[in-house]
Order: C-alpha cells, then structure tokens, then sequence
C-alpha cells in the first residue's frame, strides 16, 4: 500500500512548506526531516460493526437495505445546464482522446464524469499552478485504466501538465497523457495508479495533523478521495488496506466505488457477485449508496455532505452508473470498457447527448473564470497565502 513512502513523501512536503512560509510557531521547533518522529501507529477507533456472515449475490434482493445518500437542497447556485455540460465536456475528451489513439479505456469516464466534474469543481481544494501545495486535497484513481477522466480534469481546472495537445497524444510514447496515470510524468497526478496508495496518503494526513495541529491553528486537513472499481474491490491487497483504513479511523478517506456491474470480460456476474456494502460495513466503513450516478448530481452532492460529516472512519460511497452513459448502442457492455467507439458511434453518442463541437472543442462556458480572491492565490512559485484553494461548497 505504500504507506511508508506517502508518509516520507508528505514529511518533506510539509516541511519544505514551513520554511516557505515561516509560520511563526512552527518555524520556533525548526522543523526539519530530521526532527520528524517515526511513524509507529495511530490507536484505532473503536468499531462496533457487524461482521456479515451471509453470502447474498450484489444483485439479489435481500431484506437488508443499503441507505441511499440522504437527498437535499445544498446552498448551490451552479445552474444543472452549465453542470451538464461541464460533464458532458469531460467525456467527449475521453472519447476524443482514445479515438484519436484508437486505444484506450473510454467507458469509465463517460460513466464517471459526473462525480469527478462535482469533485474538482465543487468540493476539492488544490492550486493549478502550485500542483504540490502541502495541504491539497489528494485525488487517487484507483480504476487507472479510465484516466482519460483525470487528464480531462486536470486539463479543464488549469493545470499546465495537460495541455490540448497532450490529450491529443494520449497514449503515445513520450507524452504525458499515458495509458495509465504516472505521477512522475504529469504534475496533479498524485500516484502512479493502480489500486494503492490511497489508504497511504490518508494515513499520511492523519499522522502529520496529529504531529502538527494546534487547537488553535490547523495547518493540515487536506482529503484524499478515491475512485475506485470492481476490479479493484477483486484484488485481496485492497481488502487488507481498506481493513487497515477502518482499524486506523481515516475518516478523511471518501472512495467512490464505480458500481456499474461490467469488467472487461463482460458482465461481473461471472466472476465477481459478494455484497461489497456488507464487507466494508464489516470492515467498519461508513457505507452510502448513490442510486442515479448518471444525472443525481444533488445525489452525489449529498452523499459526500454525509462522507465528510462522518469523522471517525472513511466512508465509501457506492454510485451506481452505466459503464459509457451516452452511447446508444455500446452503454452498458463490455465493448465499450477497454476500446474506442468507432466513428459511426461517435457519431451516435454526439447526436444522443445533444453534442454538436468538434473533437477535443471545450465550450467557453464550461471554462468559468475562477473568482478574484481565488486569481490573487494563484501563485506558480510560492505557496497559497490563506489555508485553502478553491474552497469546497460540500
């Protein structure tokens, strides 16, 4: 899981970013590496949850229901059209991309646009032009075959590493858009990606805040969240990870599992049919279930509320989707989770979704201007001046 290298790494970051910024009671310790105590394990938070002993297949109707995130009116003013075509901006990149390369993993991020779109617009805090400020929110995409989602993201926040003409390299040999995320190829990668290091970098945020916090000046609070898939959910190192995730009581973890019940082999009945809501009830996560992840955007507005609400262990939150939403002939099947559509389809998702630019067009208006205070924080070779970057309305 790589915990021991996110901890190193996050003790050079935090303290290269005292000395920066001379924070005057920290700055008194003189913090160095040196200076910084082993890591030798956090006491956990009591769990009382259940062990499941019954072996009911995902699908099958049960008598045990799993809680859907609590609907509610949030303090949102983003109008749902401008959020629609923000996401819909988000997977004709994705499209764009693997068909330019005629290689790649389109469906992912076709169906996972929505919640990525809500995460970086809406909830995460991070600086584009400072990719390694110390106390941004952490993104991990554990499903790394769908990064096309994380370069569009990056590629529409502003980062510099993900430029037009790096989607349009995507794949290619040299560029910084690989098949699979590289964090020492694109800067706003946190991890080179696979399904580890989430728990890593979340067990990190918990060391270092217990280290460093004052009752009176928290200096590290930052998130990681995760999307994660059921290929990820199959392999048994994720499981003692998410085990140790609960045992340690990162309530700063929030993964988003992909549920959309397809692998690239087909559907996932024929290899893969536990209750994942019970295991990691079992495991002492919270557990919340997005039933609409195709256009539930308060849904899933809702349901981190609730994630972040939740302090004493990390939550996952189950979000239902429809592997390459928009396609009319190639959604929910295995033929659109590791290939391009073909033109012919491209054509036909264009037309289903009301899509009328061209390969790799961004509308202006998905491209909104951040506020002024944001601008004044945007600082390429210093860090932020107050706590947070792009403060989350969640």
């Amino acid at each position: 899981m790589a915990s021991t290298s996110s901890l190193t790494l996050s003790q050079a970051l935090l303290a290269r970013a005292v000395s920066h910024n001379a924070i005057d009671h920290l700055r008194d310790s003189r913090v160095s590496l040196v200076s910084l105590p082993a890591f030798s394990g956090l006491k956990s938070t009591t769990c009382t949850a259940t062990r499941a002993t019954t072996t009911s297949r995902r699908r099958r109707v049960s008598s045990r229901k799993v809680r859907a995130a609590a609907v509610e009116t949030l303090d949102a003013t983003t109008d749902t059209s401008l959020v629609e075509m923000s996401v819909n901006t988000i997977r004709f990149l994705a499209i764009d991309a693997v068909e330019k390369a005629n290689s790649g993993h389109p469906g992912l991020p076709m169906g996972c646009a929505p919640m990525g779109h809500i995460l970086y617009d809406e909830v995460m805090r991070y600086n584009p032009k400072n990719p390694y400020w110390f106390n941004r929110d952490r993104f991990v995409l554990s499903a790394g075959h769908g990064c096309m989602l994380q370069y569009a993201l990056l590629h529409l926040a502003g980062y510099d590493s993900v430029k037009e003409e790096d989607l349009k390299s995507f794949r290619q040999w040299g560029s910084r858009t690989p098949g699979h995320p590289e964090n020492f190829e694109t800067p706003g990668v946190e991890v080179t990606t696979g399904y580890c290091n989430g728990v890593g970098l979340a067990l990190a945020e918990k060391h270092l805040a217990a280290r460093y916090n004052k009752p009176d000046n928290e200096i590290v609070d930052h998130y990681t969240y995760v999307i994660l898939g059921d290929g990820c959910q199959m392999e048994g190192i994720s499981n003692e990870a998410c085990s140790l995730a609960a045992h340690w009581g990162l309530g700063k973890l929030i993964a988003f599992y992909d549920d959309n019940h397809i692998s690239i082999d087909g559907d996932t009945e024929i290899a893969f049919t536990e209750d994942v809501d019970k295991r990691f009830e079992g495991l002492g996560w919270h557990v919340i279930w997005v039933k609409n992840g195709n256009t539930g955007y308060d849904e899933i507005r809702a349901a981190i509320k609730e994630a972040k609400a939740v302090k004493d262990k990390p939550t996952m939150i189950k979000v239902t989707t429809t592997i390459g939403y928009g396609s009319p002939n190639k959604a929910n099947s295995y033929s659109v989770h590791g290939s391009a559509l073909g033109a012919k389809e491209v054509d036909a998702t264009r037309q289903n979704l009301g899509w009328p630019y061209e390969p790799f067009h961004v509308p202006e208006d998905a491209l909104e201007p951040p506020p002024p205070q944001l601008v004044q924080l945007l600082k390429p070779n210093g860090m932020p001046s107050l706590p947070s970057m792009r403060r989350s309305t969640v």
